[in-house]
């Protein structure tokens, strides 16, 4: 029953926005240590992904990516991420601009958010999961992350 609730608010978000805010920032964050990548898996879409979300106003994107990386994740950061690029996405009408860090050195505590993420799990890079997306998988490919 939640999942679908958090599935039907999910939909009204992203219509709410394509209406009222055209232009959409966000951010995700690779979380890679020990060979291995650290993915969520959300309760509202299907498969593995970085963790990640819309920045607050008021943040900045590296704060924005440090407080998803902390909610979804759990994942304490202990050293500066670094930018790997801002990646946008025009599809149905949108405008997506996503910044995109690296941090390879972070600490795994309990994630706050209870309601959007389902699991948390590493990945060794040569064992990516098959539901995660062709755009991470070619990101960290570039990276020299992961492999096919």
């Amino acid at each position: 029953m939640m999942p679908t609730v958090l599935r039907a608010a999910y939909l009204l978000h992203k219509a709410w926005s394509w209406l009222a805010r055209p232009i959409e920032l966000g951010v995700r964050m690779i979380l890679v240590q020990d060979g291995k990548v650290l993915l969520v898996r959300h309760t509202y879409m299907e498969g593995w992904h970085f963790p990640g979300g819309s920045m607050k106003r008021g943040e900045t994107p590296l704060e924005a990516a440090a407080r998803e990386a902390r909610e979804e994740a759990g994942a304490a950061l202990l050293e500066p991420p670094e930018l790997v690029g801002i990646f946008s996405s025009f599809n149905g009408g949108k405008s997506d601009h996503v910044a995109t860090y690296l941090c390879r050195k972070f600490r795994l505590e309990r994630a706050t958010d209870r309601w959007e993420i389902a699991e948390r799990k590493l990945f060794a890079l040569d064992a990516l999961p098959p539901q995660l997306g062709d755009k991470a998988r070619k990101t960290l490919r570039d990276l020299k992350l992961g492999k096919g």
